[in-house]
């Protein structure tokens, strides 16, 4: 699946550029309103006053909307992540369950699947080859492991048994597709760019507004435009699986990585 634009930039580059651009816009917002200050009478002043006031309620809204929708989908990944790693380790307990001759090779198989699930989870997205590859691996343990149920449902057709096993393993296959769905689940795209917008305008409306009034605010602009630019770096951060700074916890599938056999579904 083909990512958005900004999904190929860093989000510190993108937030550098975007706060360079409300100083600019600001710098010239301010030119402009000194220039048509003595022009300006009184109401028009109160009035632009008034529309400053609206474009920064609006910048409000829209940060508290995207920051809620980046923050959710995090939480869904996390969460995802979270559902795999038991559903595995409810199917490592159900080796137990197998007839003898399968349990090793289904705890083999198992081991390499947690493997490549935790390599997988470092891959960026972007990095579409190298993902397809694993995933095509993963697509294979997941076809072996199936066999092998078969097989041993064969062996033993019992539901308290092999049926167990089955019912786990089909459950880790779901959980799989689930985080994976979840991962291409992002912001969209128009929405940042439609909150840059508004952020910029609002510097360069800011600058405005301190034209026409003459007197220039500058730390307190800077300020304003630094918190909010760090604000904005933080939807960012959190609506980027696998780059970023902000990134989900995969403690629970190291500790099924680490953990013994019989003891992986009271790892997590």
């Amino acid at each position: 699946m083909a990512q958005p634009f900004l999904y190929n930039y860093d989000s510190l580059l993108i937030t550098g550029v975007l706060f360079l651009l409300i100083v600019l816009l600001n710098e010239v917002g301010f030119r402009i309103g000194r220039f048509v200050q003595h022009s300006t009478d009184s109401e028009v002043k109160t009035l632009t006053g008034s529309i400053q006031g609206s474009i920064l309620g609006l910048l409000a809204l829209l940060l508290g909307f995207t920051f809620s929708m980046s923050m959710q989908r995090f939480d869904g990944r996390s969460e995802a992540l979270i559902a795999e790693a038991n559903a595995i380790g409810t199917a490592s307990l159900r080796v137990q369950l197998l007839p003898v001759q399968f349990q090793d090779e289904a705890n083999a198989l198992l081991a390499r699947y947690v493997d490549m699930r935790i390599a997988i989870g470092k891959v960026d997205l972007s990095h579409a080859l190298e993902r397809k590859k694993y995933n095509q691996t993963i697509a294979a343990l997941q076809s072996e492991l199936w066999a092998l149920a078969v097989a041993a449902t064969n062996a033993d057709p019992r539901p308290v048994t092999s049926g167990a096993f089955v019912n786990s393993l089909n459950e880790m296959i779901d959980s799989q597709g689930k985080r994976n769905a979840l991962q291409q689940m992002r912001v969209p795209e128009v929405v940042l760019l439609l909150l840059f917008t508004v952020f910029i305008a609002s510097g360069g409306m800011l600058g405005y507004s301190s034209g026409l009034s003459g007197k220039r605010v500058v730390a307190p602009t800077l300020m304003v435009s630094f918190l909010i630019a760090m604000i904005v770096f933080i939807i960012i951060d959190l609506d980027r699986p696998k780059r970023g700074l902000i990134m989900v916890d995969q403690s629970s599938l190291l500790a099924l990585q680490n953990a013994p056999v019989t003891q992986l579904g009271h790892s997590i």
